[in-house]
């Protein structure tokens, strides 16, 4: 990535990221990844406090990953033109802003829309630290400077559920936000002062504006379907309406892109077929990862389930964390040894075997009995999370490592908004239904959880199926790089080779 001003860093080989950059980005890229996954175990708390319910505050989810599907590519894009460290700069302004807004809202529309402007805040942050690290670095020093950011992404995506109940039992749930915006406040001054702004002048000066719109009428409309159709009907006006026009956006968002003199996503990369495994088999995983984590959050604390606290929620979550964690060092040796097509298949069919027990749940189950099925449907997405994420970089040149990670941390915030979506309609339409039918609170909570985990199989299943698109890619030895990026991928993609930094610079 080329760049320009006298204070730009000077090319060279195994060059040193500076503390400042390293500070910055990876301290920004904590905070953004534990908020994002402290969120869901707040919902609740949320929604006595706000009066809503939750179904409705479902969007401050699903509507922070729409965003973020839409925003992630064109920062990268926007930081590239008009200078890394500004864009930087503006995603953590905004970022301070969000949390502000959603700390001080009294109803669900604040609080969800400032969680929409939080997903445009935080894609912005990952997409321009990780390019301010690639151009502030070379070679060896860049590695480690990616380790280093992989480790704190894997860090925050991990303590994010366990922090996010600890504030709520001490300063309430706005204890998150206010302190997630005093941190990344305190990551602008050292940005400003030891972080050189870079652009990269060879890259064209056009942004894929219509492109991003695009990919918010495909993906709004199709979301709004899943979330409501429910209560509309399947085959109402309404939700057939959402998926033609999710169709046409698609569709345009196609043409669009053929045209595009800097498109958001190079469709000549969908020829590669590791490429398009890897992506898919990456938003299958965000996807079952998110509904997971959003469906154990709401039936652990609800009074018809467990009734726990938020922070027992928080604290219920770590075995299914610390899994994935403690088998991350096994993850590329296995890739490397068995192949990476292989070792998606068989994590894959770990999480079948784990959601698929998941189906069997009834009221009568106590927590113990969900840890071992938990903990293998969390060591199954690890095996195959992986090797996915990092063949969807490493099966390119490199100089399309950018885009492709571009594409595949689309896909991480598509699959996630997705399959919230949908998870949580068949939680709600099973309950309800049981609940109509006169069953006991709790027998229709627990069969709601169980069509839900029906669903998480049924795409466990799906990923086991796309393996075979990957091919026979050959995955890189195992380092500390590949450790990082392994343990990151479920919250990001990050290369595992020394790349010049480009237009499309890993976003």
């Amino acid at each position: 990535m080329s760049t320009t001003g006298h204070d730009a860093p000077a090319a060279g080989a195994g060059r040193a990221a500076g503390r400042g950059v390293l500070f910055a980005a990876c301290v920004s890229a904590l905070v953004v990844n534990a908020n994002t996954s402290a969120v869901t175990i707040l919902l609740p708390a949320i929604s006595e406090d706000v009066g809503a319910p939750i179904d409705v505050l479902q969007w401050a989810v699903t509507g922070y990953m729409l965003v973020g599907a839409a925003v992630i590519v064109t920062s990268g894009a926007l930081g590239d033109v008009f200078g890394r460290r500004r864009i930087f700069l503006g995603g953590l302004v905004l970022f301070v802003l969000s949390c502000a807004l959603i700390a001080l809202s009294s109803g669900a529309a604040g609080v969800i829309g400032g969680r929409m402007i939080q997903g445009a805040a935080g894609s912005t942050i990952l997409a321009c630290g990780m390019s301010l690290l690639s151009v502030g670095s070379s070679g060896t020093g860049q590695l480690k400077a990616i380790t280093l950011w992989g480790a704190a992404s894997a860090v925050g995506a991990a303590v994010g559920p366990l922090v996010g109940g600890v504030l709520v039992g001490t300063t309430g749930w706005q204890g998150l936000f206010w302190i997630d915006a005093a941190i990344a406040a305190a990551c602008i001054p050292v940005t400003l002062a030891a972080v050189a702004e870079s652009r990269d002048p060879d890259r064209p000066r056009s942004i894929d504006v219509l492109g991003t719109v695009l990919v918010a009428v495909a993906l709004v409309p199709l979301v709004l379907a899943l979330s409501e159709g429910g209560g509309w009907g399947w085959a109402s006006a309404p939700t057939i309406g959402c998926l033609v026009l999710s169709v046409l956006g698609g569709a345009g968002f196609v043409a669009a892109e053929r045209r595009a003199t800097a498109p958001l996503v190079d469709l000549r990369l969908l020829r590669n077929r590791v490429l398009i495994g890897s992506t898919l088999a990456i938003l299958l995983v965000a996807g079952i990862i998110n509904a997971l984590m959003y469906l154990l959050s709401l039936y652990f604390q609800d009074p018809a389930g467990f009734g726990m606290t938020a922070l027992e929620a928080g604290l219920a979550t770590l075995p299914a964390a610390a899994a994935m964690i403690a088998v991350t060092p096994l993850i590329t040796p296995l890739a490397v040894k068995i192949g990476p097509r292989q070792a998606v298949a068989l994590g894959f069919a770990l999480a079948v075997a784990g959601a698929g027990v998941m189906i069997l749940v009834t009221a009568d189950w106590s927590y113990a009995t969900f840890v071992i099925p938990l903990m293998v449907l969390s060591v199954g997405l690890g095996f195959a999370n992986g090797p996915a994420s990092s063949a969807s970089t490493s099966a390119v040149s490199a100089d399309e490592v950018g885009q492709a990670s571009g594409i595949s941390n689309m896909a991480r915030y598509v699959g996630g908004s997705l399959a919230v979506a949908a998870a949580s309609t068949v939680f709600t339409a099973v309950s309800d239904s049981h609940a109509t039918a006169g069953e006991p609170a709790g027998d229709a909570l627990a069969a709601g959880l169980a069509g839900a985990a029906l669903l998480l199989t049924l795409l466990s299943a799906a990923g086991v199926a796309l393996a075979v698109l990957m091919g026979r890619h050959r995955g890189d030895p195992a380092g500390a790089v590949q450790l990082a990026a392994a343990a990151a991928a479920t919250s990001h993609t990050i290369p595992t080779r020394p790349v010049a930094a480009s237009g499309g610079a890993p976003a």
